[in-house]
């Protein structure tokens, strides 16, 4: 392999997602590359993960984690699927770079994880729901919504520049991500909370975008 090719699938800050056919395109016409596919948020996507395609294709890596849809952030939990040469490879530098060490709390939290599908399930459902819930309201208000399918919207007003919205959910005890860099330096990443906490973001967005 000559070098990698890093993808976040859904994107972050943008959580737009590539379809299964755009990332095999991508995988095929890159056979002497490494690609790996961060899929730290796909099951907020509702589609297939490219860990499908991990039998065709030899230069496959797709990486997931359990900090987001399995809600265990604190634990540092992830996993990788891809060819034995590659997983092996991982095995032999792990302890060189990986500065997180799983003990046994860590291994015993992401059996019960994987164990418990209702739950997972249930969890991704309604954070999916909201998330749309939320998407549709911020339209409402004028504002550009991407086609997020993580846990995050991406989002930008067409009166009001997203650094002066940033600050005033800031004062008022609201925090949302807000990027300087020039291309997204007009858009606010806003996490999915509960129903209740998205209803007071939406709520004091009102008066933001009304003033």
């Amino acid at each position: 392999m000559d070098s990698g090719i890093f993808i976040a699938n859904p994107n972050a800050p943008t959580g737009i997602y590539l379809t299964l056919p755009q990332i095999e395109e991508i995988v095929k016409s890159n056979k002497d590359n490494i690609v790996i596919i961060d899929e730290a948020y796909i099951d907020f996507a509702s589609d297939e993960s490219a860990a499908s395609l991990i039998d065709k294709y030899d230069n496959l890596l797709v990486v997931q984690t359990f900090s987001k849809s399995r809600c265990l952030a604190g634990m540092r939990l992830g996993f990788a699927f891809g060819n034995e040469n590659l997983i092996q490879g991982l095995k032999n530098i792990k302890y060189s770079f990986n500065s997180y060490t799983i003990n046994r709390l860590s291994i015993l939290a992401g059996i019960e994880a994987i164990k418990d599908e209702k739950y997972f399930k249930d969890t991704v459902s309604k954070i999916i729901k909201t998330r749309e819930n939320t998407k549709k309201e911020l339209k409402l208000l004028g504002f550009n919504v991407l086609d997020s399918k993580s846990n995050f919207l991406f989002v930008s007003h067409k009166n009001v520049f997203a650094e002066d919205i940033y600050l005033k959910l800031k004062d008022n005890g609201i925090l949302v991500r807000y990027f300087k860099s020039d291309i997204i330096n007009n858009y606010i990443r806003v996490t999915i909370g509960t129903d209740e906490e998205m209803s007071t973001f939406i709520e004091n967005i009102k008066q933001i975008v009304s003033n």
